[in-house]
C-alpha cells in the first residue's frame, strides 16, 4: 500500500533509512570513491590528463554516439511501442519478448553477433559493402552495438504510458476536424514526451557506459573509434590507475550534466502539460 505524504515521518523511518543506506553503499561510495581517487593527482597533472586528444577523441566518439542512437531511439521506440499497443498481429507476443533480448544477452555475445553480421562477408555488411559503407570496426559499428543496447529502454517506458492512454481524445479531435497529424502532435505527442525523454535518458545513459559489445564491433583506434570506457581498460592494463580514475570521473560528471539537463526538460514539459 502507498504510504500517504503526510505520514508522519517516524511511521516511515525504516523504509527511509533502508533507501538512504542502499544509495550510499551502492551509488555514492562508489562515486565519490571515484572522484577522490582522482583528486589525489595536482590539479595541472588532472587536466592534462583529462584534456588529452585521445582522451577528447573518446568523449567525442562516446557521447556523440550515444546521443544520436538515443535520438534514434527515441523515434523507433515511440513506433515500436505504438505498433505493440494498437496493432493486434501474429506473433505479436514474440516480437514484445524479443524487445527485451539485449537486456537478457551478455553484451560480449552481442558485440560478436553484431560484427558478424555487419562484416563485409556477413548478411547485412555484405549488402552494404557494393556501397562502400563499412560497419564493423568503425565508428559507424559503435552506432549500431549502442542502438541495439538501448533500444529497450525507450520501448519499455512508453509502452506503458501509450496503453494507459485513451483514444477519446483522439476520436475528439478527429470529430472536430483535426487530420491523423494534428491529432498525433497535438493530442497523443504531448503526454508520451516525459516517457519517451525518459527512455532517451536511461538507453544514452546505458551507451555511454557499454563496453562488451562496442570493444567487439569497433577498431577501438584512438581519434576513429575508440571509446571512453575502452580507453579505461587500456589505462588500468597500464596500470595507470589515476589515469583511468581522472577519465572515469570525466564521464561520470559529463553524464550526470546530460541527464540533469534532460530531467530539466522533463520538468518543462510536466509544466507545460
Amino acid at each position: 500500500m502507498a504510504v500517504s505524504p503526510r505520514q508522519p515521518l517516524s511511521k516511515i523511518s525504516w523504509a527511509w533509512q533502508i533507501t538512504w543506506f542502499y544509495l550510499i553503499l551502492f551509488l555514492f561510495v562508489p562515486s565519490t570513491a571515484l572522484v577522490l581517487k582522482a583528486v589525489t593527482l595536482s590539479p595541472a597533472k588532472i587536466w592534462h590528463i583529462a584534456t588529452d586528444p585521445v582522451a577528447l577523441s573518446t568523449y567525442n566518439v562516446t557521447f556523440l554516439t550515444a546521443l544520436v542512437a538515443g535520438v534514434l531511439n527515441g523515434f523507433a521506440g515511440l513506433i515500436t511501442a505504438w505498433v505493440l499497443v494498437r496493432y493486434e498481429f501474429p506473433g505479436k507476443r514474440l516480437l514484445d519478448a524479443a524487445i527485451d533480448l539485449p537486456f537478457a544477452l551478455p553484451t560480449a555475445v552481442a558485440g560478436l553477433t553484431l560484427s558478424t553480421i555487419y562484416s563485409t562477408n556477413g548478411w547485412i555488411g555484405g549488402l552494404l559493402a557494393p556501397y562502400g559503407i563499412k560497419v564493423s570496426f568503425t565508428r559507424l559499428g559503435v552506432l549500431v552495438a549502442m542502438i541495439f543496447i538501448s533500444l529497450p529502454f525507450v520501448v519499455r517506458t512508453v509502452q506503458p504510458v501509450l496503453q494507459e492512454m485513451s483514444v477519446e481524445g483522439e476520436e475528439a479531435a478527429w470529430s472536430m476536424g483535426a487530420s491523423r497529424w494534428q491529432t498525433f502532435w497535438r493530442v497523443i505527442l504531448p503526454p508520451l514526451m516525459p516517457a519517451v525523454l525518459t527512455g532517451v535518458a536511461l538507453g544514452f545513459s546505458r551507451a555511454v557506459g557499454e563496453y562488451g559489445s562496442v570493444v567487439i564491433i569497433a577498431g577501438n583506434i584512438p581519434f576513429k573509434d575508440l571509446i571512453a570506457p575502452v580507453l579505461i581498460i587500456q589505462r588500468l592494463e597500464q596500470f595507470d590507475y589515476a589515469g583511468a580514475t581522472v577519465v572515469g570521473s570525466v564521464l561520470l560528471l559529463i553524464s550526470l550534466l546530460v541527464l540533469l539537463i534532460i530531467n530539466l526538460i522533463q520538468a518543462q514539459g510536466r509544466r507545460y502539460q
